[in-house]
């Protein structure tokens, strides 16, 4: 019945195979991939959305290989957004509100010298449909991002 296990030849072949199928889908990443560049003046690249923004963890990270931005809600009587951001920025332009909404974005303002930090003043603790839309410029490249306010969680002032 299981004949075919005592040849050697399909023994070993069924042992390689599947470690020749992993290198194989190495070598083919590494020939055909997209390989990494450094960002160019004048070009736009989107930022992605990590997992953290989708529930109520306090942060929100947006991330493009080593350029890093992270929203934080600043817990007081009138809610700030807190950027925080692995490069310096020339400058931060955001909106928040519902994907329906076509609302003109708010500059922020940098809260250190060196553009690491910045911060809006909300107003208000956005509700959880609402998503934030935000461009970053540092070094005349453009980054931008949709994400979810789902991370500034629900035991907020103003919720």
């Amino acid at each position: 019945m299981l004949s075919f296990l005592t040849n050697k030849h399909i023994l070993i072949a069924m042992l390689v195979a599947p470690i020749l199928a992993v290198l194989a889908w190495i070598a083919v990443g590494q020939f055909a991939g997209e390989k990494p560049h450094k960002a160019q003046p004048g070009r736009e690249y989107p930022l992605l959305e990590q997992s953290n923004c989708r529930y109520a963890s306090g942060a929100c990270d947006l991330v493009n290989e080593d350029f890093k931005v992270r929203l934080v809600l600043d817990k007081t009587a009138d809610p700030v957004l807190v950027l925080s951001a692995s490069h310096a920025l020339d400058g931060v332009l955001l909106s928040v509100g519902t994907p329906e909404q076509n609302l003109p974005p708010e500059k922020m303002r940098p809260a250190d010298g060196q553009g690491l930090e910045w911060r809006v003043l909300l107003g208000r603790v956005p509700s959880e449909q609402e998503r934030i839309r935000l461009v970053a410029t540092s070094s005349g490249t453009a980054y931008f991002a949709e994400a979810s306010t789902l991370f500034m969680g629900g035991d907020l002032p103003g919720r």
